[in-house]
């Protein structure tokens, strides 16, 4: 059974950081990629950053030089360091796996997720 467990979301003050885990296991994951999604109230899901098995990685614009993704694959695990959070950054955290690299971030790529840590940005 395919499982991804996100954590390490909470409560932090504008321009705090935040480190979000992803434990996964089930599957081969030396052989996913793995991505960070977020999710806003009343907003469409969208792609922060994904990693290759050999550990390339593409971040979204909005979060270049803020967050960097990273995986261990002796651990089976993935990780999202977040910087300088802002306000409008609040949202469900997800992470997902996918066989192979896409031509975007796209969310319906994805074939198995998590169910999600919250971020929330507030002073």
């Amino acid at each position: 059974q395919v499982l991804l467990v996100e954590s390490g979301g909470g409560l932090v003050q504008p321009g705090g950081s935040l480190r979000l885990s992803c434990a996964a296991s089930g599957f081969t994951f030396q052989n996913f990629v793995i991505g960070w999604f977020r999710q806003a109230p009343g907003k469409e899901r969208e792609g922060v950053a994904r990693i290759s098995p050999s550990g390339g990685t593409d971040h979204a614009g909005f979060v270049q030089g803020r967050f960097t993704i990273s995986r261990d694959n002796a651990k089976n695990m993935v990780y999202l360091q977040m910087n300088s959070l802002k306000p409008e950054e609040t949202a469900l955290f997800y992470c997902a796996a996918v066989r192979a690299w896409k031509p975007s971030l796209r969310p319906t790529d994805y074939d198995f997720w998590g169910q999600g840590t919250q971020v929330t940005v507030s002073s």
